[in-house]
């Protein structure tokens, strides 16, 4: 349950066209400029990483709200995973670059390649193209995060394929249980909250508080097969849906409370 007003009061509204809006796209282009300056020197994409978490930092400090970590030592028990999470937002991306402390690799839709600054870094700095619409493609990229994964470089799925639009968890696709799998490396749930409310899907506007990103408890993978992938999927997703139960409970007590409040 969302606790975002609609519509969002005229301040964040005037806020967001006047000072945010011009102020991230302004970071964004510096930010992209210098990624892609750094990519014909910086082959195995350190610096290009370093620019990025600079960036996300950046854009979620513009957005004027905190961001908390939880379970962060479920980061830190394995070198090379698979880390999928929900997702509610176009802020997703810039929450998971601030907050995971280390090199990584993400699959994102081919659709984000073409568009500048944002697509030059996706393309440069090694990140995976996916395309859902076309399986025979997909499947091609997920050799090629296998490779990545057996390389030693982590990855990082939207398992959903795409954003809510209500803020509920959607069916997962099997893309990352299957990338798991094949490189037999754990799969780490990770859950979002206080992103939705900051930007939901068709939303223009941005409404500040608290972001929180909770890490779960790593799924091991050893010894599973491929024909295993369906039943891993619905282990990720039933993990994720636990460490967002919290959130939801919290968001609808908000609710009544301010419901209560308007009532009075």
């Amino acid at each position: 349950m969302s606790s975002r007003p609609n519509p969002v009061p005229l301040i964040y509204r005037w806020k967001t066209n006047v000072i945010q809006i011009p102020v991230l796209t302004l970071i964004t282009v510096i930010c992209g400029s210098i990624s892609l300056l750094a990519s014909f020197a910086d082959k195995g994409g350190r610096l290009q990483h370093r620019v990025a978490r600079f960036w996300a930092r950046a854009v979620v400090w513009g957005t004027g709200c905190p961001l908390v970590v939880r379970g962060a030592e479920n980061l830190k028990k394995y070198p090379v995973a698979v880390y999928a999470s929900n997702h509610t937002s176009y802020m997703d991306t810039p929450v998971i670059f601030a907050a995971l402390p280390f090199q990584f690799r993400i699959l994102a839709k081919k659709e984000l390649w073409p568009i500048a600054f944002i697509g030059w870094y996706l393309d440069r700095s090694g990140q995976i193209p996916i395309d859902t619409a076309n399986p025979h493609a997909s499947m091609s990229s997920l050799g090629v995060g296998v490779k990545a994964l057996r390389g030693g470089t982590s990855l990082f799925v939207f398992p959903e394929g795409g954003r809510t639009e209500t803020g509920q968890l959607k069916p997962f696709l099997s893309g990352a249980a299957y990338l798991a799998i094949r490189a037999q490396v754990p799969l780490v749930p990770i859950a979002l909250t206080g992103v939705y409310d900051l930007l939901p899907i068709h939303a223009r506007h941005f409404y500040p508080g608290e972001l929180a990103l909770s890490v779960g408890e790593p799924i091991e993978t050893k010894g599973m097969t491929p024909r295993q992938t369906e039943e891993l999927s619905a282990r990720l997703r039933a993990s994720i849906g636990e460490l967002l139960q919290p959130a939801r409970e919290m968001a609808k007590e908000q609710v009544e409370e301010d419901a209560l409040s308007a009532s009075d």
